[in-house]
């Protein structure tokens, strides 16, 4: 399945998250796959479309994160498979 993770910076502190990726890495659990990233530019935000099968990595993964980020999980379908799925409803 995909996410979406809107993440909020604390403080919109960009340099203390960036220097936490830099030093640690992105530290997730395996499962858990990264596949593409955006950040807003006043550096507030951070949305990441990762993907997993399991729900509880993210729960792993943002218990490392907390301190410099604020988290929101949200589940996504690509629109072309959701024309898909509604095509024979239309």
């Amino acid at each position: 399945m995909l996410f979406m993770v809107v993440e909020t910076l604390k403080n919109q502190d960009g340099k203390a998250v960036y220097r936490k990726l830099r030093d640690e890495g992105r530290g997730l659990p395996d499962g858990l796959t990264f596949v593409a990233s955006w950040v807003t530019a006043d550096l507030g935000r951070c949305f990441q479309l990762m993907e997993t099968d399991d729900i509880t990595l993210f729960q792993r993964w943002i218990a490392d994160w907390q301190s410099v980020v604020e988290f929101e999980v949200v589940p996504v379908v690509e629109g072309k498979t959701t024309r898909e799925a509604l095509t024979p409803m239309l």
